[in-house]
Order: C-alpha cells, then structure tokens, then sequence
C-alpha cells in the first residue's frame, strides 16, 4: 500500500469535509452572524465536541488502535473481531452512562465552562437548553471512531474520513430547512448535531460488514484484552484531557470578553482546522497502523524510516499552509463569511486577529498529531501526556501574558505557542531514544523548503491588495481573486520546490 496515495485519498476525503464545513459555517455565519446566539451555541456544540476529543479521538483511539494492530498481526481476524466487540460492549455502556449524566449537568456543565453566560440569564437558559440537545453526540460520534480505528486497521480509509461531511450537511439542512420552522431558529444547530452523529454512526456499518469485522457487543469489561486497552486509557485520557482543559480555560476567559469573541475564535479555527485536518489527521491516520505493525515485528529501522517520511510530509505541507493563512486571512475570511448584515467587517478583522494567532503554531500543531502516533504505536502514552501537561501549564502562562493585550487574538496565540512547544518536545524525545533517526538531507530539505517559502510569501503579498479592498467588493469578485490567490500561491510553491530539484517520487513510500 502506497502511504502517499492512502494519505491523498484520506486528504481527499478531508478536504470534501472542509469544503461542506465552510458551507456550514457560512451559513450559521449568514443567518446568525458572531453574536449572543452563535456564542450560546459554539458553547454548547463545544463541550460534546470536546468530550468526543478525550473518549472518541483521544484516549480510546490513541489506546484502541495498538493493541488492535497487535491482535491482528499475531492472533489473527478472529481473535480480532472478538476484542472488538468486547470492546465495543464496555464502550457503549459506559458513554450511555456519560451521556445522561450530561444531559442532566447541563446547567453546571455550562457554568463551567462558560460562567460569563450567567450575567445574561437568557443567554444561559438557551445554552444549557442547546447544550441538552447536543450532548448525545458524544455517544453515536464515539462509536464512530471505534468503527473508524476497526477500519483503518484494516487499510480501509476513505469511509471513515468520508462522515464528517454528513454531520457538515446535517447542519445545512436543519439551518435551511428545519430553522425556519422552530420558534427559535438557533435549536435547529443543536437538531442537526444529534442527527449528524446518527447518521455518521449508520454509514460505517455496511463498510465493517464487507470486511466481515462488524463486532456483536459482548459485556466482558475483565477480560484481558479490554483490560490492557483501559490501562492505557488512563495516561491518555490524563493526556488529551491536558489539551482540553486548555480549550475549556478559553472559552471561559472568552465568555468574560463580551459577545463576539467566542465566535471569532470559532470561525478562526475553523479555517486552522482545515490544514490541520487535512495534513495532520491524514498523516496520523494513515502511518498509526504501519508504525504499530513495524513495533510488534521489532524492524525498528522501517519504524524509523516511516516517522521521518511522516515529519518531512508535515514540514513540507504545513509550512506554506501556516504562511497563506497568515497572508490570506482577511481575503479568506471575507469570502467565506462577509454575507448580509449579520456578519460584519468588524467581525472579519476581529477574526482575522485569531486567525494570524493560530498560523503561528499551525506546524506545531499538525506535527503532534503525527509525533504523537510514534509514542502511541509503541504503546508508550506516559511520555505524550507528561508533554502534554507541560504544554497545558506554558498555555496558561501565555494567556496572561498577551490576553490583557490582545484580547481573544491572545487567546489563540497561547494555544499556538503551547502546540510548537508540545510538537518541539515530542521531536526531542523522538530522537533522545532513538525511536527517530534523521535520515540524510535535512539540511538540504530545510533549505530548498525556506527558499520555496520566500517566494510564495513574496508573491502572495505583493498580489494580495489592500485590505478594505477585501470589505467592500462583493463576494462574486472577492472569491474570483481568493481563487487566482490560492493557485498563485500554491503553484509558486511547488513551482519553486520543482526548480530546487525536489520531485514526487521523493516522498513516495510503501507501508
């Protein structure tokens, strides 16, 4: 299996989700514009969201998909299937559990999070309501994931990088459809995320029946199997829980800065998320299984060999998308977002602040998810999470540093600075145990990749305009030039690369 092409297809299948996501988003943008209802709301969508993180995404794949791998490669399908449904069974259970929990905190849950909502009673009375809604997704998008490490173990990728578009069009539908309906239009968001999962959950089924590894639940929580995975869901859940709580102390501080900035720091990372999605998840996905397959067969120098193909794939994407997002932010969030009255020009400067913030640490962020695998595939979760804590703590110290001075930007900035520092300690270890050793031409590949930087970065601001150009055109002209910008740049790049002697088949790698 070609890892180039799987990451491609998986990338393909990302870029499908992003491009229906900022469908979504320009129409919650649209209708609601950055205000009082879409904060209530991105709170709420936010906490399921990042619970989803920590069960679904976090602890269990990170503990899930190794000792996965291992089964299928020394007991074999059977043996493998059968983990999987007991598996299955514990999970299901306990995220029901979660799940009703949930639905009752939600008050407290809210309050948590977002105390700022409490001055406002009418603001919270709708979160806590948007939030009751909400909150089973984390039980149908946790079995999601469970569904997508069973079929990335097998080499099957493009299904499960394939279902966020469904939740994506689930929101369109309820906001054109179902919104207009309601007494208070905003619900139907919530609506659509319930029924999103739902239907993500439905589509990955026929998938794990033509791999024949559609598990039956079985209550089994002793046996040894489930034993070890929950073992390592201790440190990794402690792990990822790190980064949350740092999403969660933002939103916080974010609620107290008064309506809009929850809003903005939402539609900015919405546009990080998309390389970050599109690189760092795909890479991740797609070298977790190769890299658990190399440990359990001890060929340590394959191991090796595939975690730098992985960084040199991360540099060399996440780079110029880090350096387009800073040049292009104002161009980007204009046509995506500059529509009717509700969202305003004031809006897009306001997140074009959070957006630069984000550029800044976009590698750093897209390198941890393709570091982290290295550490999870070895079953070695206690070095991340120990990082991860340390990150969470340089966090926080960077938030009061520059919020009192950039406001939510300030906000975005810190979780920037914590990611680089995070990717930065990762890489450290990686190469202090030997679990990476640099294979020849970094410096080479360093150099050509910096040469190739200037030039798209130069062009792309020499072209680019002014910015109160961007706010006043209409959207027909402002996305014809974002278009001519974005193949400008891309094209300058890899023009650029091509002329330093860099070529395809340099990255392209078999698992």
């Amino acid at each position: 299996m070609s890892l180039l092409r799987a990451a491609a297809s998986v990338s393909g299948m990302t870029l499908l989700s992003r491009i229906t996501g900022f469908a979504r988003d320009t129409l919650i943008a649209i209708l609601f514009g950055a205000g009082a209802l879409t904060d209530a709301f991105f709170v709420a969508f936010r906490i399921p969201n990042l619970l989803r993180r920590l069960f679904a995404e976090g602890a269990f794949s990170q503990a899930f998909v190794p000792i996965l791998g291992e089964y299928r490669a020394q007991r074999g399908d059977e043996a493998t299937r059968e983990l999987a449904g007991r598996v299955l069974g514990v999970l299901a259970v306990s995220l029901f559990v979660v799940t009703v929990i949930g639905v009752i905190a939600a008050p407290a849950i809210v309050y948590a999070t977002a105390s700022g909502f409490a001055s406002e009673p009418a603001k919270f009375e709708l979160t806590v309501a948007l939030t009751r809604i909400c909150f089973p997704y984390i039980l149908f998008v946790s079995l999601v994931s469970f569904c997508a490490g069973l079929l990335n173990t097998y080499g099957s990728f493009k299904a499960p990088a394939f279902t966020p578009v469904l939740l994506n069009v689930s929101f369109i539908a309820g906001a054109l459809w179902l919104g207009p309906r309601l007494e208070r239009p905003v619900m139907a968001l919530a609506w659509a995320v319930a029924a999103g999962g739902v239907a993500q959950l439905l589509f990955q089924i026929p998938f794990l029946r033509r791999l024949h590894m559609l598990p039956r639940p079985r209550w089994e929580p002793g046996d040894p199997g489930v034993q070890r995975i929950l073992r390592l869901m201790g440190p990794a859940a402690l792990g990822v829980s790190v980064a949350q709580v740092s999403l969660l102390i933002n939103t916080q501080i974010a609620s107290h800065l008064g309506d809009g900035p929850v809003s903005w720091i939402y539609y900015a990372d919405r546009l990080m998320e998309f390389p970050s999605a599109m690189l760092g998840v795909a890479l991740g996905t797609v070298i977790l299984p190769s890299l658990v397959r190399h440990h359990s067969a001890a060929d340590h120098d394959s191991y090796s060999r595939l975690l730098d193909w992985g960084l040199r794939m991360t540099l060399l994407m996440a780079a110029p998308a880090a350096l387009a997002l800073a040049l292009l932010a104002v161009p980007l969030i204009s046509t995506l977002f500059l529509h009717g009255t509700a969202f305003k020009g004031s809006d897009v400067l306001m997140t074009r602040n959070a957006l630069i913030a984000y550029a800044v640490g976009l590698a750093g962020i897209v390198l941890v998810k393709v570091l982290a695998p290295g550490f999870y595939a070895r079953q070695n979760i206690r070095t991340p999470v120990r990082i991860a804590i340390a990150s969470l703590i340089v966090t926080q110290l960077c938030n009061i540093a520059f919020v009192p001075w950039f406001r939510h930007a300030g906000l975005a900035l810190s979780i920037s600075l914590g990611a680089t520092f995070n990717a930065g300690w990762l890489w450290w270890f990686a190469h202090r145990t030997g679990a990476w050793r640099p294979e020849p031409g970094w410096l080479v590949f360093l150099l050509r990749l910096g040469a190739a930087l200037v030039v798209m970065g130069g062009l792309l601001a020499w072209t680019m305009g002014e910015e109160t150009w961007w706010l006043e055109r209409d959207a027909l002209h402002r996305a014809l030039r974002l278009t001519l910008l974005v193949v400008l740049g891309a094209g300058s790049y890899f023009a650029a690369l091509a002329a330093l002697g860099m070529r395809v088949r340099d990255f392209s790698r078999h698992a």
